[in-house]
């Protein structure tokens, strides 16, 4: 799938695409609808399909202080993208200029400079200076512009509408099991393996310490996860993630724990994705409390793990 920049020409076998526009940070049900929507009317109109995102999320421009709250990277996005059958993923690099582009230049700059036929939102799509445009707004300027646009409906899942924002939510309460129905697979952490101060390993578990990022932090505690490698293998584990209130100074990790694997994982990119909650992070009476305790976390991830795949 080709990577392609708002701001760069736009190859001439993708002009004339059905372009899905939003933000699609999660790539959620809602989202997964939009993209749906534009990949069936690009199959009838014989016509490619774009996917488009913008990155930085506008609140990380508007609110550069705010907390973390990303739910994908843009390599994860364009994982699901192509999986969901888009030709390409458009990045819309969201900076002061196009926080400042009026809803009119945006609708021109979608049929002139990314040669858009048809767009898909969602039916709460904002965009412009100010918010000025809607749904609304896109369907009739699009019309000028020769684009055909149309919006599909929220997804409704328990009684209400699935969004990133409950989604975090559920993270935060440490339920990853309600966050992976409204993502329909388990929210993931990607980054690259670095070095720590190899307690881990002291205590007979040696782990894979991942940076948390821009990440949404789920709930500090002991997850059942499974754990992507570059190289497309898989393998189950257990992981913490928080502070670790047992160690001076408290530092910010994801710390995975690998079953069976005893491979060199420093400098390499993995993929962490949260399956069960096990426990909040906790103190102890000393080392040995700790390993016991490690101990038992791990034959409760694999316990959990193995049910999940019975399930």
């Amino acid at each position: 799938m080709q990577r392609l920049s708002h701001d760069q020409p736009i190859p001439e076998a993708l002009r004339g695409a059905v372009l899905a526009l939003g933000n699609f940070d999660g790539f959620h049900l809602g989202h997964q609808a939009v993209v749906g929507r534009a990949v069936a009317r690009g199959a009838h109109e014989r016509r490619p399909v774009i996917v488009a995102t913008f990155d930085p999320h506008p609140v990380r421009h508007f609110r550069p202080d705010a907390a973390p709250f990303r739910l994908t990277t843009l390599d994860q996005r364009q994982r699901m993208f192509a999986a969901a059958g888009a030709d390409a993923m458009l990045v819309f690099g969201f900076d002061a200029a196009l926080a400042a582009t009026s809803a009119e230049d945006f609708v021109r700059m979608l049929a002139e400079r990314i040669g858009a036929s048809g767009v898909v939102t969602g039916e709460d799509f904002t965009f412009g200076a100010r918010r000025g445009g809607n749904a609304a707004v896109l369907r009739d300027l699009g019309a000028v512009h020769g684009i055909a646009a149309e919006t599909v409906a929220p997804v409704r899942l328990d009684g209400e509408a699935v969004s990133s924002s409950r989604i975090r939510d559920a993270l935060k309460a440490g339920d990853p099991g309600s966050a992976t129905r409204l993502l329909t697979r388990p929210f993931a952490i990607q980054g690259e393996v670095i070095h720590g101060d190899k307690r881990g390993r002291e205590l007979g578990w040696p782990t894979a310490n991942v940076e948390l990022g821009k990440y949404q932090r789920p709930a500090y505690g002991i997850y059942a996860v499974r754990v992507r490698l570059d190289d497309g293998s898989e393998h189950e584990g257990v992981a913490n993630i928080g502070v670790r209130p047992m160690f001076d100074p408290p530092r910010e990790l994801l710390e995975a724990a690998l079953f069976d694997y005893d491979g060199d994982l420093y400098g390499r990119t993995i993929e962490v994705a949260l399956h069960h909650f096990i426990r909040p992070e906790m103190t102890f009476d000393g080392m040995d409390a700790l390993k016991a305790r490690m101990d038992e976390d791990a034959a409760a991830a694999r316990r959990l793990l193995s049910s999940s795949l019975r399930a």
